[in-house]
């Protein structure tokens, strides 16, 4: 056995599964998992942007490989693709060199949707959240147009590897200011609206969503670090919003926000799904999986406005729609084989409170710092319900599971 090949390719299938989006957990497991498939003792550390494996042979020699992991992108068809190689490298246990050249076919064959269907998920995305924030029909094909202004920003600077957080700025400043506009133009009629709607593209959902998931499997420092960074991309979203709003106040005016629009249920669960459509589209999932995600947000959003409807807080409802979206994943990802950080991230994406860390890093960027501290208390309830319903429900399966493993055996 060529341990240092084994290594290396480890490493690799590590680093592209951080690459891709993977959870820390998931990481750690797969090293792990193909280690132990060839005999071989690992200790894998990972963090958001390292990775650190250390094994020792049979022989007794000590080897240690370490990578450090860049800009994370928002691939899960990579990140299923690597992990049904993971399982297949530990069912067959190949020579190294095989699974090395497993991976690099993998790569080679990576699939992305083309600039037209990318850029039709940015419309969708923004259309159906502003009609879940209480914009009109016609406010909802506008903030479709901003979104289609964030998602020609973001190909042309990735294109270019330009820094993501003045990405970020550019994106939401163009975005908000071309709403301002056709706003003050009575085009349409809820600004904000329009605006929250487009800037959910650029909340960084993958981020939040692992980063719960961190947390709840004892991953603290990557949980910790995952949300520092959400936080940092809400000040970037909210530092370009608020330029637009400044410049916007002494050019055409700001204009009057009106009275939130309350569609009907059904609305607003098709809107739900259109929006969850286009969120599976950016996050790069092919197949009818990714419309069984879709309808996964669509059973979130209606838990979560039942729950509201019959009387419930808010919180009781963002902590039951989370146990229906986890729920929904854990099922869907036993059936198909597929990774349920998947179904749960596009399930789960109606809920994720976008609008309240705009809003409060809005207010601290405006010095209105009692609202400030009120939004962010709420949300930060908002996140803890959200991962107290992953927490409950991964719980109970993994419990499960085990059981029926044990008994197996």
């Amino acid at each position: 056995m060529n341990y240092d090949k084994l290594l290396d390719f480890s490493l690799e299938l590590g680093y592209r599964l951080g690459m891709s989006g993977a959870e820390t957990y998931r990481i750690e497991d797969t090293v792990n998992h193909i280690m132990r498939a060839y005999g071989v003792q690992a200790e894998v550390f990972a963090i958001p942007n390292c990775l650190h494996i250390s094994i020792e042979t049979p022989q007794g020699q000590a080897m240690t490989r370490m990578c450090r992991i860049g800009y994370h992108g928002n691939d899960l068809d990579a990140v299923e693709k690597y992990s049904n190689l993971s399982r297949r490298v530990c069912a067959e246990k190949p020579d190294p060199n095989v699974a090395t050249q497993w991976l690099d076919e993998i790569e080679n064959d990576r699939r992305y949707y083309p600039f037209l269907i990318y850029m039709l998920g940015n419309f969708l995305g923004g259309l159906g959240f502003c009609i879940l924030f209480g914009g009109s029909g016609f406010d909802a094909i506008f903030s479709g147009a901003c979104s289609l202004v964030i998602g020609l920003v973001n190909w042309v600077m990735d294109s270019l590897k330009v820094n993501q957080f003045f990405r970020i700025i550019t994106a939401s400043f163009l975005a908000a200011l071309f709403a301002y506009f056709i706003g003050s133009m009575g085009i349409t009629q809820n600004s904000d609206a329009v605006i929250i709607g487009a800037l959910m593209i650029l909340v960084p959902g993958l981020l939040f969503t692992n980063a719960m998931r961190d947390i709840i499997y004892g991953d603290t420092n990557s949980g910790i670090n995952r949300i520092v960074q959400v936080f940092l991309i809400a000040a970037a979203i909210a530092l370009g919003t608020a330029a637009a709003w400044n410049l916007a106040a002494v050019t055409f005016g700001i204009p009057a926000t009106a009275v939130v629009v309350d569609h009907h249920l059904w609305v607003e669960l098709i809107s739900a799904f259109v929006a969850c459509v286009g969120f599976f589209i950016l996050f790069n999932i092919h197949g009818t999986g990714g419309f069984l995600c879709a309808f996964g947000g669509m059973l979130t959003w209606a838990a979560y406005r039942i729950t509201i409807f019959v009387g419930g807080g808010d919180i009781l409802a963002y902590f039951l729609g989370t146990v229906v979206a986890a729920l929904y994943s854990e099922i869907m990802a036993r059936i198909r084989k597929y990774p349920a950080i998947s179904y749960l991230l596009i399930s789960i994406f109606p809920l994720i409170p976008g609008a309240g860390i705009y809003y409060a890093v809005n207010f601290a960027v405006r010095g209105d710092i009692s609202s400030f501290t009120d939004k962010l208390l709420h949300t930060i309830a908002v996140a803890g319900a959200m991962a107290v319903g992953i927490l409950i429900v991964s719980t109970t399966v993994r419990t499960i599971s085990d059981h029926i493993q044990k008994k197996k055996k």
